[in-house]
């Protein structure tokens, strides 16, 4: 068994990428053991969809792309990170903005932590951000695919 596999995928910040985004993180978890019918299979696809709508929509066409990282260290853990080039980190909106908009860290807050994981945002070296979630892997890892 790998100590560590990972996957990386950079896509134009255009709302066709977050479909895209979606269906690369959702092959490489196939790739990796995880059946793609399993409910939290559903859930990472819904995660990893607000993320890459947040890359497109909030950094304001200051990040012309943004990458999707998947992780897998030890057969126990597995992060997602997507990073942009806005410097701004995703914050709450007030609740009267809320009304059309604005739940999406709220969505990927409750449903990371649904899965017994975390989130967590961190600076990139360019300037940018990185937004990663952090879940207990629950699949046999497939060996040789990276």
């Amino acid at each position: 068994m790998a100590d560590h596999q990972e996957a990386s995928v950079t896509l134009p910040s255009d709302p066709a990428s977050v479909s895209a985004a979606r269906a690369y993180v959702a092959n490489v978890l196939t790739k990796w053991g995880l059946p793609g019918e399993a409910e939290v299979a559903d859930t990472i696809r819904l995660i990893v969809s607000e993320l890459a709508t947040n890359a497109v929509q909030h950094t304001r066409g200051q990040s012309p792309t943004f990458t999707v990282d998947v992780e897998l260290d030890r057969d126990e853990q597995l992060r997602i990170g997507v990073t942009d080039s806005h410097p701004r980190y995703p914050r709450r909106l007030p609740a009267a903005v809320q009304q059309d908009n604005g739940r999406g860290m709220v969505i990927i807050r409750w449903l990371t932590a649904e899965c017994g994981g975390k989130l967590s945002v961190s600076p990139t070296a360019e300037g940018g951000k990185t937004v990663w979630i952090a879940l207990p892997w629950t699949a046999p890892v497939q060996q040789g695919h990276r």
